[in-house]
């Protein structure tokens, strides 16, 4: 006999899921920009210098997004530059060369609000965080309920999709099928 539970909290399965690397799940690869709710821009990869001033559309506000795990882990590359954003043990995000570093892989939040927050994967409680004139906050200084955390994602103008969206029907109720009737 099953017995089920209710308030089954998933979230700790999924964080130590998260934490694991698999070679089962294959690679995505996604394009998209990051929407800063508090420059009202979007965030940039200029090489080592990391901003949220850019504009939409703007070629180096275009993000590459690498996750290869089972949760919410991934690494952001400024497709530009080709650069990935990292923070480095003072708490302030800079761009390098190599992404392959504890430093530059990020945990994805969807928070309440449905804004997206990048919680820093080495230094936990950590957040990507910009000023309302779009300059990077160090680390210590976000918290997860701040609007400086708080990220939209959103595709670069007159960008469609790398990958190509689920085409799904919608089931609608049969109707009886009519036999022609012999007229002979």
């Amino acid at each position: 006999m099953l017995v089920a539970e209710e308030n089954v909290d998933f979230r700790i399965h999924v964080e130590n899921q998260t934490r694991a690397r698999d070679d089962v799940s294959r690679k995505q690869l996604r394009l998209y920009q990051l929407y800063s709710r508090t420059s009202g821009k979007h965030i940039q990869v200029l090489g080592r210098r990391i901003s949220a001033k850019g504009e939409d559309g703007d070629k180096y506000a275009q993000l590459l997004v690498e996750t290869d795990t089972f949760g919410s882990q991934v690494r952001i590359k400024g497709k530009e530059t080709d650069f990935y954003l990292c923070m480095n043990r003072k708490g302030k995000l800079v761009g390098k060369p190599d992404g392959a570093s504890k430093e530059c892989v990020f945990i994805e939040k969807v928070l309440e609000n449905n804004y997206t927050a990048l919680m820093s994967a080495k230094y936990s409680g950590w957040y990507v965080g910009f000023t309302k004139k779009g300059r990077p906050r160090k680390g210590p200084k976000t918290r997860e309920n701040q609007q400086d955390v708080h990220f939209m994602k959103r595709y670069p103008k007159g960008q469609v999709e790398l990958q190509k969206p689920f085409k799904y029907t919608t089931v609608t109720k049969r109707t009886k099928r009519i036999r022609p009737t012999n007229l002979s």
